[in-house]
């Protein structure tokens, strides 16, 4: 697989408003960061180096949140739809052979999906490749409709469907890969005769097969993977379902965790085998902790290292803390120490 030639394009630049927020939606975070920030990590580990975002609703926010990321902002300085703010990035995708284009509100898709879908696209030769999944209650969503080969033909947005389209539960993920050349010459055609009055990014799946282009679907399931997050009840999914793969690799490389919904431990620090983490315990900043530990329930831990053998009581708090190996914390200890202390607990 090839990601030398592709440029991603990631939309960020609308305002959210199911959220019912003053902070634009990409920037509310789960499991430790913002949902932009885990959608950019899954390109770069997908192998995609070149990154436009399509920013607009509070530029300079979600600008200063990327200071850290390399990647190339475009502002979008209205919202005129999909389509209208990946033509914004026409430049910024000048050296690209392929663009894919995501959504910043999607921080459960998975770097190995994203290059199963590349691999599908560049084996086939389509000119276009959307994700799909389907849903058993698809309210909401484009629906993608096909000819009775499973051939894509277009994709209708809900409120453009008519009651027979709405019954189709395979639905856009809002994921794409398309031919550079092809996508920005068929989105300068696109028009906004649409309830919305916008510029759609679907209707570039109508017009390339009217030119009898191939365009390819790219299913994956589960579905969970490929949606997006546009409330605070799909925020609170997003990140059960974040934490719960994270747990689920901590207890395959040999730490136990009895109750993993209720254990919040960052995946910037490091467990020890044999290590039982107990009901509630949150771990967070960049903790290193030892094997055969005992972290007893409740107990919250921030930028600490934790010494092979040692037992940190329940409910305790250490902040910034060195425990010596097969030291034993009380319950209920309050530690907080400047960072860069040797040690907190006497």
């Amino acid at each position: 697989m090839n990601t030398s030639t592709i440029s991603a394009v990631i939309l960020a630049a609308g305002k959210g408003t199911r959220m019912k927020s003053a902070k634009a939606k990409v920037l509310h975070e789960l499991f430790f960061k913002p949902m932009l920030h885990h959608v950019l990590d899954t390109v770069a580990a997908a192998g995609v180096e070149q990154t436009a975002v399509i920013i607009g609703h509070q530029r300079e926010e979600v600008l200063a949140s990327l200071r850290n990321y390399k990647i190339t902002p475009v502002i979008q300085e209205e919202q005129l739809g999909t389509g209208h703010a990946v033509l914004c990035a026409e430049t910024a995708c000048a050296a690209a052979e392929q663009v894919m284009i995501l959504c910043g509100d999607t921080p459960l898709i998975r770097p190995e999906t994203l290059q199963a879908m590349l691999c599908q696209h560049q084996e086939q030769g389509a000119v276009l490749t959307l994700m799909s999944t389907e849903l058993d209650n698809p309210f909401g969503y484009g629906r993608i409709i096909s000819d009775a080969s499973g051939r894509v033909l277009r994709i209708v947005e809900q409120k453009d469907a008519d009651e027979t389209e709405r019954a189709i539960r395979a639905i856009n993920a809002g994921i794409y890969l398309a031919n550079r050349d092809f996508l920005f010459t068929a989105l300068r055609q696109v028009g906004t005769n649409n309830s919305q009055g916008e510029v759609y990014l679907t209707d570039i799946v109508g017009i390339a097969v009217q030119q009898g282009y191939r365009v390819d679907k790219f299913v994956h399931n589960p579905a969970i993977d490929v949606l997006g997050v546009n409330s605070r009840v799909e925020l609170a999914q997003a990140h059960a379902e974040l934490q719960m793969r994270h747990n689920r690799q901590l207890m395959l490389a040999g730490v136990t965790i009895y109750t993993p919904e209720t254990v919040l431990v960052a995946p910037e620090s490091t467990v020890g085998q044999d290590t039982v983490i107990q009901a509630g315990v949150q771990i967070s900043g960049r903790c290193e902790i030892g094997s055969d530990v005992l972290l007893e329930a409740g107990a919250m831990l921030h930028n600490c290292t934790i010494g092979s053998n040692a037992v940190i009581g329940a409910q305790s708090v250490l902040h910034n803390c060195i425990i010596a190996e097969g030291e034993r914390v009380p319950p209920l200890s309050r530690e907080l120490s400047l960072a860069g202390s040797n040690n907190c607990h006497s």
